[in-house]
């Protein structure tokens, strides 16, 4: 289930599961009998209003004699809530499994993402689960699209093709897995027939191309195939060199794995 610890009353209540919760229960609100409830603040803090919204998503959605006002992962409610998402990826399935993405970003990478998803054939869900991880992570939820260092790291390192001064900074990690190097900057602008050499920046501030590269990526490393065979360690292998951020990794593929329905 997409919450780890348990919600509500008395319980653990960590901040993303809270979260978690108040997104799962706002985007089922159409199945609440009329009055429906306002939408929750969606603040990742436990209080009346959520508890009050589990309660009454128990007892007159799901009919419920009566509620504890809690939840717990795998549960009974927690499967009721997934039940009431819309068929199919949407932008409120990815929400859930970038519960810290802003809005506004959300609405900004969804459609490159739908896009690019098609474009490099991660159409399954479990190829779905695992690109969606790996840019959960990557970017912190769509937060970041450029590296935060300044990229002076690989200035003379040849395996990225920095051969000129100023290579470095200027092939710096960008997109929603980090393009990074001359040599990477050169593969994609060929294979895309766009001269990000001049314009490297684009890489990080045009969401269609932001995405575009990632996906790029995902399909130079064939890393569909890794996906099919589920294995999370050889796709951040793949992604990272290694495997740092791992655990946080699993999570986002977890939670995504949970909203496409993959058991």
């Amino acid at each position: 289930m997409p919450i780890a610890h348990s919600v509500g009353r008395t319980a653990h209540n960590g901040l993303t599961d809270v979260l978690l919760v108040q997104i799962l229960l706002n985007m089922n609100r159409y199945r609440f009998p009329d009055p429906q409830p306002e939408p929750i603040d969606m603040d990742g803090r436990i209080g009346r209003d959520t508890i009050s919204a589990i309660e009454r998503f128990e007892t007159a959605v799901m009919k419920l004699p009566e509620s504890d006002g809690m939840l717990v992962p795998g549960d009974d409610t927690i499967r009721a809530l997934l039940d009431g998402l819309p068929e199919g990826p949407t932008k409120e399935k990815l929400q859930v499994v970038m519960p810290r993405a802003k809005p506004a970003k959300l609405d900004l990478c969804y459609e490159p993402l739908v896009k690019a998803m098609n474009k490099y054939q991660i159409n399954t869900p479990l190829r779905a689960a695992h690109f969606v991880a790996q840019v959960g992570h990557e970017t912190a939820s769509f937060l970041y699209m450029e590296e935060l260092a300044d990229g002076s790291a690989y200035e003379g390192r040849t395996d990225l093709g920095n051969t000129q001064p100023g290579d470095g900074k200027r092939f710096k990690g960008r997109g929603l897995i980090q393009l990074t190097g001359r040599a990477n900057y050169s593969a994609y602008s060929k294979d895309c027939g766009v001269d990000y050499l001049a314009n490297p920046m684009t890489v990080a501030t045009d969401p269609f191309v932001c995405v575009d590269v990632a996906g790029w990526y995902w399909n130079r490393r064939n890393i569909n195939q890794l996906a099919d065979r589920d294995d999370v360690k050889a796709v951040t292998k793949a992604i990272n060199g290694g495997f740092n951020g791992l655990d946080d990794r699993m999570d986002y593929l977890y939670r995504a794995k949970q909203v496409l329905g993959i058991k």
